[in-house]
Parts: C-alpha cells; structure tokens; sequence
C-alpha cells in the first residue's frame, strides 16, 4: 500500500491564508509607493499623478548628505564584516569539530539572536566610555556598530557556501606543494567568491536599512537615511518621505534580487 505524502499546501484554508498573508505584507508597500506619485501635499488624499515628490527628493541637499553618509558606512560596514565573516566561516568550517565550536556559532550569531534594541544600548554605553577616555569623535563609531551588527549577516550564506564545497581541489592543490596562502587564493577564494559577494550585498542591505542602531550611536549631523527619514516624519508628512522609501525599496530589491541569483544552487 502506498504511501501518502504530507503535504501543508494541501490543508484546508491554506490557499487562502498564503494570499491574506501576502495582502497583508505587501499591500501597505504597494499603497507607499503608489502615494509617492500623488500630486497632493496629503499622505492620505490622492490628488492626481505627479513626479514632483520625486524631483524634490533629488534635488534635497539634506537628503543628498544623508544618501552618501549611508552608502559610505554601508559599503564600509559590508566590506569589514565580510573580512571577518570569511576569515570566521573559514576557521570554523575548514577544519575537524572542535570543542567549543557550537559556542562560538552562538557568540557570532548572537546578534541576530539578542533584540537590536540591546545591542544599541550596550554600544551606545561602550562608544560613550571610548569618547569620555580619548575625546576621538567622528562617523568611525556609526561604522563599527554596523560592522559588528552585520557580521553574522554575511556569515550565514559564506559558511553555507563553503559548507557546500568538497575538499578535493583544495587538497589536490596541498598535494601539489601549494603553501595554504596560495590554497586559498587559488582554489578556495574563486569558489567562495559567490557567497562572500552575496554576504557582503546582505551585509551592505542591513546597515543601509538599519535604524535602531544608527540612531544610539551616531552624532549630531551624522543622520543616515533612514534616521533623516524618521525625523521628518516627526515633523511633516509629505509623500517626498514615500518618494524616498520608494528609492530606497528599489535598491534593496535589486540587491537582494541579485543575492537570491548568487546563493541559489543549481540544478
């Protein structure tokens, strides 16, 4: 007698539930960027199409500053936690179990593990003690709180990248009279390379994204994007704020659209 496969998508309701959980998720996205093409200064009252929001967001001085300080300590950020991604996904991949391994899996995910709101605060005290003891400001704080939130980020999809690959090639080379260095940047790194473009495109996403952390740690007149976003909407609600996000869900889509391409195995 034959078994039957379970299957979730065979449940009754399931096919309703999956399409009001996706009006639910996108539909309130939808409406933010339909709004960002409203003509009226109301975020609420449609009042007839228009690009207007769009070429003020453009030509926003504050907004320019914002969008370059975010895409430096982004790239920044993405670039640091990847080095320490890799060199970390390395050590704990390419090589037989340890003891302790499963805590050190645990202290590099911790952060995705602890509420953000944590983090911010636990940083906020420690960068206050650095400045009280050196007097040293600077946008260098911003960066190494994002470096540090964004560090498992790039982890996962690295280590699931070298978890996937066989040791063969890197052994042949070994056999071969290669030094580890030449191992590596020969044979290891070309591999790798698909998943360290992937961590570091999701590493760069969270902190061009991220709002909590930026917000404990930066300075006055250090406002990245989305904290510049935030405080107008404490002060004036305008569909320029839609534009803006609207601009900004753009480049997370096409970003993470490209980091699904990477990190998909073939068939």
């Amino acid at each position: 007698m034959a078994t039957k496969t379970f299957s979730v998508a065979k449940l009754p309701g399931f096919t309703t539930t999956a399409i009001l959980v996706f009006i639910i998720l996108y539909l309130p996205i939808l409406t933010l960027v339909a709004y960002s093409f409203n003509a009226s200064q109301s975020v609420a009252i449609w009042g007839g199409f228009s690009l207007d929001w769009y070429v003020k967001a453009w030509n926003n001085d504050a907004v320019k500053d914002a969008t370059v300080r975010s895409l430096l300590i982004a790239v920044c950020a993405a670039v640091i936690s990847t080095a320490v991604a890799t060199m970390a996904a390395l050590g704990t991949t390419r090589r037989k179990a340890f003891k302790g391994q499963t805590f050190i899996y645990v202290m590099i995910n911790q952060p995705l593990m602890v509420p953000e709101i944590v983090t911010a605060v636990s940083l906020l005290i420690l960068f206050g003690m650095v400045k009280q003891a050196t007097g040293i400001q600077g946008i260098g704080y911003v960066i190494f709180a994002h470096s540090a939130f964004c560090i498992p980020f790039a982890y996962l999809p690295i280590r699931a990248r070298l978890e996937g690959m066989d040791l063969t090639l890197e052994t042949a080379a070994a056999d071969l009279y290669a030094t580890p260095w030449q191992t590596f940047r020969h044979v290891t790194l070309p591999i790798l390379l698909p998943g360290v473009i992937a961590g570091a495109m999701l590493a760069f996403v969270i902190s061009l994204d991220d709002v909590v952390i930026t917000e404990f740690t930066k300075s006055g007149g250090q406002d990245t994007l989305p904290t510049y976003m935030l405080g107008q909407m404490r002060r004036q609600l305008t569909p320029e704020i839609n534009a803006i996000s609207s601009m900004l869900l753009a480049l997370t889509v096409v970003l993470l659209t490209a980091f699904f391409l990477l990190t998909r195995k073939n068939d």
